[in-house]
């Protein structure tokens, strides 16, 4: 009988992810070659890690050590490990991902962190979370704050589909998702908060061309010739929509800590401030609304 060269031979999980491991280290395209071969292989296996760890001698059938280096390939190309998978965990949720959504960040709790502290834990507000994507956001707030009543945007339908599946995974039930440019589908809706991690990388910006953000939608990542552009937008069109008073919570790149409280100023907003993410980089920048009209 002669072998085909196309199947895996069998091999066990330890062996397995030794191999894999210096795959990736060679590739030089993750930055925790181990971490990432222990979360392919569980997955393939449909295990956890400390399955992996309990039973490093035993042998991987064919098929699953050929899927397993098919994904292996892919990271080793600097694929996503979340688009891998199909899924990232963010606050104290496991949110399903593709490659129509960001991929959710650490840093991005950050934003979480500060609304909640604006939020009593018993409010009925309205929030808004614009550009929602995976609902990331939105989800965590909602589950935090379960009396308030939260409207997420987005303008992808492919996006508001993944974000309105999470939510019913995870039975959060105060979120409607609406599709539509930043506050476009908002009508005449006003709120006490309005939240947003829109796109603001600059478009020369050498991290395009690095890592995962190859592979991110360009849309939620990149915003007009300086990286301001949607920050700008989302900014001027807030003031419709927010009540007096009304905070608008905006996260934003490391280097923007002087720009967006700049905006902010400029149109009329008070108490602004910016806060810094756990890698003590310029993060959120914040603001709110105390103008009874709607006019600058």
């Amino acid at each position: 009988m002669t072998n085909n060269p196309n199947t895996a031979a069998p091999d066990s999980i330890k062996n397995s992810l030794l191999n894999a491991e210096a795959q990736l280290r060679n590739a030089g395209l993750s930055e925790h070659p181990q971490l990432d071969a222990e979360i392919l292989l569980a997955h393939t296996l449909g295990q956890t890690r400390t399955f992996l760890r309990t039973w490093p001698e035993r042998m991987l059938e064919s098929a699953h050590l050929a899927q397993f280096q098919t994904l292996l390939a892919r990271r080793c190309q600097g694929e996503p490990v979340a688009y891998l998978i199909g899924k990232r965990d963010f606050w104290d949720m496991t949110l399903t991902v593709s490659s129509h959504t960001l991929i959710p960040r650490p840093e991005t709790e950050t934003l979480v962190e500060l609304a909640l502290e604006k939020i009593p834990s018993d409010a009925h507000w309205h929030i808004a979370d614009l550009g929602t994507g995976s609902g990331a956001i939105a989800l965590a707030i909602a589950r935090e704050r379960p009396h308030c009543k939260i409207v997420a945007t987005d303008i992808s339908s492919a996006a508001l589909t993944i974000a309105s599946n999470n939510a019913a995974r995870l039975k959060i039930n105060n979120i409607r998702f609406t599709e539509g440019h930043w506050c476009a589908p908002l009508a005449n809706e006003h709120f006490e908060m309005m939240i947003s991690n829109p796109p603001y990388v600059h478009p020369d910006d050498p991290h395009l061309q690095q890592d995962d953000l190859r592979f991110e939608p360009l849309t939620a990542l990149q915003s007009g010739p300086d990286g301001l552009a949607d920050i700008r937008i989302i900014c001027t069109e807030a003031r419709q929509h927010l009540c007096a008073p009304g905070w608008l919570l905006l996260e934003h790149g490391y280097n923007q800590g002087m720009a967006v409280p700049t905006i902010l100023h400029k149109l009329g907003y008070q108490r602004v401030q910016t806060k810094k993410d756990l890698a003590q980089n310029d993060r959120v920048s914040l603001g709110i609304w105390m103008q009874p009209t709607q006019e600058t």
